[in-house]
């Protein structure tokens, strides 16, 4: 269940500690990670990015740009710049990760792969990985770049596993992620890389914040809380609240951050047969010895505290710049 069904308890959420929070969830090892995000197209990758760059858990080697139909073209150029801005204006980060630009144009079918400079990097720093000893790359866009690493270098799938937010349902269908770059997925499916896939009626169900709460998780919360909030009510009024009159009960859904919790340890999830998509996004039969894992549920509670209290800690040691241009769902 989420926010709707099984309310935060906000009061007790907002009083915990850092110290108390990293001291119970984050282990000695750290994960190393490569985001893919298509940061730009709306709100929920702020929030991702956030979360990755400030929990010590990850060990961040790179966060990759990928295109989305909403996002100025040359897409995957444009969310370059938008993610720069996040990394650098709103979380006033002089050092970083590198920022790589990915695809600006989605696969012409399923065997062709699309070069670009995340490819190449994704592709280079698999390389000192193994079977055993994975680099996890997080999906919350196109799946375009992972795709043509796939197929460009077809081992990368023996040294690499995806965890994606994409699709509606364990059924298939249609759903945003997944309708950016079909063939790319089908490229995904079709291999042997370790997949697990968070679905949008998961995030609904659990990643959902209404303005009221949204307002009080973040519009005090210092410079970064007050910059996600400003987004989120940007985005609200434009994309949740018009026609809607006097009613503010419709929540937004922080989609992405699925990805992020699963590797934290704060979903529960099931393994399924791996299946083939068709060109219309539904499900056929695949390869009866290839699964996948689903995410059933993700415990809301326990990461918002978490990314709260990250966002808290990393203030009290981080000035950060309040004056900033355009919001960045709104970048040219």
């Amino acid at each position: 269940m989420g926010l709707s069904g099984r309310p935060v308890c906000l009061a007790a959420l907002f009083l915990v500690s850092a110290g108390a929070v990293c001291s119970a969830q984050i282990p000695d090892a750290r994960v190393p990670v490569v985001l893919s995000t298509d940061v730009g197209n709306e709100i929920d990758d702020q929030w991702a990015i956030t979360y990755l760059l400030l929990q010590p858990r990850f060990e961040v080697l790179g966060v990759m740009s990928a295109h989305a139909p909403s996002i100025s073209a040359p897409a995957g150029e444009t969310s370059l710049r938008i993610l720069v801005d996040v990394v650098e204006n709103r979380l006033g980060m002089s050092t970083h990760p590198p920022l790589i630009e990915g695809g600006s144009l989605p696969l012409q079918n399923a065997t062709t792969p699309r070069p670009s400079p995340a490819v190449r990097f994704l592709i280079e720093t698999s390389r000192r990985f193994t079977r055993n000893n994975r680099l996890t790359v997080l999906m919350i866009g196109a799946a375009t770049d992972v795709a043509s690493a796939i197929l460009t270098d077809p081992t990368i799938v023996d040294r690499v596993r995806v965890i994606q937010m994409g699709f509606p349902d364990e059924k298939g269908g249609e759903e945003f992620n997944i309708h950016n770059d079909v063939h790319a997925v089908q490229a995904i499916l079709d291999s042997k890389v370790p997949l697990v896939i968070g679905p949008g009626n998961v995030c609904r169900a659990s990643l959902s914040l209404s303005l009221d709460q949204a307002r009080a998780m973040l519009a005090t919360r210092g410079a970064i809380g007050a910059w996600l909030w400003e987004e989120y009510q940007a985005w609200y009024y434009r994309a949740v609240k018009p026609l809607r009159v006097d009613d503010f009960s419709k929540p937004w859904v922080i989609w992405d951050d699925i990805a992020l919790a699963y590797v934290l340890g704060m979903t529960t999830q099931h393994t399924l047969p791996r299946p083939r998509m068709r060109d219309d996004m539904s499900f056929a039969p695949g390869s009866v010895d290839q699964t996948v894992t689903w995410i059933t549920d993700v415990d809301e509670e326990r990461m918002w505290a978490d990314f709260l209290s990250l966002i808290d800690a990393y203030q009290q040691t981080h000035t950060i710049n309040k004056k900033y241009g355009r919001l960045t769902f709104m970048m040219p």
